[in-house]
Order: C-alpha cells, then sequence, then structure tokens
C-alpha cells in the first residue's frame, strides 16, 4: 500500500477517534505515529500537534459561532500554555526518545484512567455539581454570563495553561486532558461551555507548538500533511455519527484501548533497550 495512504488512513484513525471521544481522544495521534510510521516521539510530536490543532480549530469555529466559547477562561489559559508550549518543544528535541517515550506512556495511562472514571458519571450528574458549587475560585456572574475575573481565578486558569501548554509541546498532545478537568475544577460553567473553551484553548496553544515546530525544523511536512488531512476528513465523518455512538461505554472502550496502547509503548522501549537479549 502506497505510504501516504497510510499517512491518510492513520490520521483519518485520529479524527474519528477524536470526535467520538472528545478532545483527550487526539493524544493516540502519537502512538499511531510511532507504531504506523515507524517515526521516534520527538518526529511524531510535531506532525500529531498540527492534526490536533487544525481539527481543534474547526470545533472551535463552531462553538464560537453557537456562542459557547468563554473568552476570558480561554484567554487566561490560552496565553500560558502559548508561552510555555515552545519550552516543551525545545525539550521535547533535547530528552533521549526511551525517557521521552516512558513519560508520553505515563501521561496516555492517566487519561486512560481518567476517561473511565468519569465514564461513570453522567454529563448531568456533572454539570448539576458544577452549577451547585460556590466555592470555586471562577464563578458567573449569572446563569449564562461572563466569569467574574479576580486574582484566585486568574491564577488557577494561568497554573493550568503553563501545563497544558508544556505537555502540548513535549508530547504533541492538545491539553484537552488537562483543560477539560482544570475548567470543571475551577469554575461552575455548564459542560458544553468547557468543552467548547477548551477547544479553543487547544486550538490556540497547539498553533503555537506547530509554528516552534516549523521554526526549528522538526516538522516533516511530507507526513504531517496527508496525516493532518486525513485527521480533518476523520474528524468530520466521526461527528456526523458521534450522536450514535456516544456514552460511557464507548468511554470505557477508548479507556481500555488507551491503556493497552500505554503498555505497548513501555514494552518497545524495554525491547529497544535489550533487557530481554541474551
Amino acid at each position: 500500500m502506497d505510504i501516504q495512504i497510510i499517512e491518510i488512513l492513520l490520521g483519518a484513525l485520529t479524527g474519528i477517534v477524536l470526535a467520538l471521544t472528545g478532545a483527550g481522544g487526539a493524544i493516540l495521534a502519537v502512538p499511531l505515529l510511532i507504531f504506523g510510521l515507524h517515526l521516534d516521539i520527538a518526529e511524531a510530536t510535531p506532525i500529531a500537534l498540527l492534526s490536533v490543532c487544525l481539527a481543534a480549530t474547526i470545533g472551535a469555529i463552531s462553538a464560537y459561532i453557537q456562542g459557547k466559547v468563554r473568552y476570558r477562561a480561554a484567554g487566561f489559559i490560552a496565553i500560558a500554555g502559548a508561552i510555555a508550549a515552545p519550552a516543551g518543544m525545545w525539550l521535547a528535541q533535547k530528552i533521549p526518545t526511551a525517557p521521552l517515550t516512558l513519560l508520553f506512556a505515563m501521561v496516555l495511562a492517566y487519561v486512560a484512567y481518567d476517561m473511565f472514571r468519569q465514564s461513570k458519571h453522567s454529563d448531568e450528574e456533572a454539570e448539576s455539581l458544577a452549577l451547585r458549587t460556590t466555592s470555586k475560585p471562577c464563578l458567573l456572574d449569572s446563569p449564562g454570563e461572563r466569569l467574574i475575573c479576580t486574582w484566585r481565578c486568574a491564577r488557577a486558569l494561568i497554573l493550568s495553561g503553563f501545563l497544558a501548554g508544556t505537555l502540548s509541546g513535549l508530547l504533541g498532545v492538545g491539553g484537552g486532558f488537562v483543560v477539560v478537568p482544570a475548567l470543571k475544577r475551577v469554575t461552575n460553567l455548564a459542560m458544553q461551555s468547557i468543552f467548547a473553551t477548551s477547544l479553543a484553548v487547544i486550538a490556540l496553544i497547539s498553533g503555537v507548538g506547530v509554528t516552534s515546530a516549523t521554526l526549528m525544523g522538526a516538522m516533516n511536512w511530507s507526513i504531517a500533511i496527508p496525516f493532518a488531512s486525513g485527521a480533518i476528513a476523520g474528524m468530520l465523518l466521526g461527528r456526523s455519527v458521534a450522536n450514535r455512538f456516544s456514552g460511557p461505554r464507548l468511554q470505557q472502550s477508548f479507556a481500555v484501548m488507551a491503556a493497552l496502547v500505554s503498555i505497548s509503548m513501555v514494552i518497545k522501549v524495554i525491547l529497544a533497550a535489550g533487557f530481554f537479549s541474551v
């Protein structure tokens, strides 16, 4: 099979998973590039980041048109993330492949655990809890209005942004698995606003990461373009059927798949190190 067709198909699989499982699904882009195209993690990171950036941008534009994006929250997180992302990208080019791959496997295992845990609670329960909580740093001045901007609120959002940006540049992930829980924890936004705002943040942070990778000469465009094109097509296809497949079972299936991929990455590092060689 032609290599470009394989790149497009792997990208399409990334887009479909992203559409069906939410922002955290994009984390599978890097393992697909490692196992499917035999890239090392430093090569895969910028390519994955480009596909995440384009997919999140499409979702963010749609959410913006619907009026669901919270500009203040997105701004604080995105600015901090944009500052941290180039540093993460620089570190990704300096850290040896084996420890960087193990770090990615650990993050992927955490995402699997968190998604499985979240699947046990319905969106209605989570949203009801968020709206009832008044001790959070960032609160709406009234339902459907703007967030009250306090130093406590800004600090919480900025810290989340730094973490998301660093991981975005370092591991080629969008950071949705950081941004979404952070917005749940520190704001009383409704779930639809949380997901919409996270997409806007991911688009901005990953865009900075893509720019940094390009300036550093780390982007392999011959692979990145077909992979990202496939991701966009897969996301659009996945969104058209997402309502038929959404639910806890799908989240649990993704969590199991992510856990297996994490284990496979650890095994790959161990075998490459020759621990079992005679």
